[in-house]
């Protein structure tokens, strides 16, 4: 009797899973990305993409309409981001998302960018502060990822 061989997407949440889709994407267009993003207390990105020019992109992924309908912060990622996008599965009615942002469609393997969404750049100031927030995050998750001890003394 075999034994079934875990796949590395078991115990991810839809949202997640759509994540990682963008990510996968993402890096074929140049960019590194992190997921969970925190850019100021109440807030936290699904996705934030770091490009070669230093662009940043904010993505926020929803799984079904009730997450879009019950998310009341997008608005606030605004404001830390170059550009903002959605990403959605394929079956998510995105009539419901704001036609002045983003679109991007997603499975957990790869996705489309249907709508790029408007620039608005960030200043010197807040973009030096995202870069090091992202540089900070990304480091991180690979020092808990090599030493899973060290979490505890790391702060989020």
């Amino acid at each position: 009797m075999s034994v079934a061989t875990p796949s590395p997407l078991d115990g991810l949440m839809p949202g997640q899973l759509l994540a990682r889709g963008v990510c996968r994407h993402l890096a074929s267009h140049g960019f590194v990305t992190v997921e969970e993003l925190v850019p100021t207390s109440g807030l936290r990105v699904d996705v934030m993409a770091l490009g070669t020019k230093g662009e940043i992109w904010v993505v926020e992924c929803k799984s079904s309409r009730t997450d879009f309908v019950s998310d009341q912060k997008w608005q606030g990622y605004l404001e830390w981001c170059d550009r903002f996008f959605w990403a959605v599965d394929g079956d998510f009615p995105s009539d419901l998302l704001p036609t002045e942002t983003g679109l991007i469609i997603a499975d957990a393997y790869d996705a489309e960018i249907l709508r790029i969404g408007p620039e608005t750049k960030l200043a010197g100031a807040r973009r030096k502060v995202m870069t090091q927030k992202f540089a900070r995050h990304a480091a991180r998750r690979l020092q808990a990822l090599r030493d899973p001890g060290v979490r505890g003394l790391i702060e989020d």
